[in-house]
């Protein structure tokens, strides 16, 4: 370099130009001031979802289900199953019925690997058959095999003769 800090001659390799066009106005420690902000930014937009999905898992908030008719009183027998889908059209479901005024109803997936459970009307208890997983009818808990968690109930009521599917119990630990 000469005496007023200019290269004597023309050179225009990567070493010299760093200032030029303003290349280099991002410095490590902006990039860094930049991320930590894009960071917090990121963590408190995200705050609703993460106090809604709290709110749901903890229990807080009850869930409302809309009714839907099963199926008639008289066209299911003492010890026979109905097969249907709530609490959604996507939800398989099985209604037993136990007694002339007794049903019980439960989501139609094994708590284990969610295949799909039968009732067993020679046994009186719902059956997985994929890994022999067994559940009382009476209360939806395994009774044997690998399924830890009992099924999940459906809230079953009689209407005007039809049996009414109202919600679905949460699973209590």
């Amino acid at each position: 370099m000469d005496k007023n800090n200019k290269i004597p001659f023309d050179e225009d390799n990567y070493t010299h130009n760093i200032n030029k066009n303003n290349e280099r106005k991002l410095d490590r420690r902006g990039f860094m001031k930049t991320m930590v902000g894009a960071a917090g930014l990121f963590a408190v937009s995200t705050l609703p979802w993460g106090s809604i999905a709290a709110t749901e898992l903890m229990g807080l908030r009850e869930k409302k289900y809309a009714k839907k008719e099963i199926i008639d009183v008289n066209k299911l027998k003492v010890g026979e199953a109905f097969e249907f889908a709530y609490p959604t059209d996507h939800d398989s479901a099985l209604l037993v019925r136990l007694g002339d005024n007794e049903y019980r109803a439960y989501q139609n997936a094994c708590t284990h690997l969610r295949c799909p459970v039968f009732w067993e009307k020679e046994k009186s208890e719902l059956v997985c058959p994929c890994h022999h997983g067994f559940f009382d009818v009476k209360t939806g808990s395994p009774t044997a095999g690998p399924p830890r968690r009992p099924l999940p109930e459906i809230t079953v009521q009689v209407e005007g003769g039809k049996i009414v599917a109202t919600g679905v119990k949460r699973y209590e630990t």
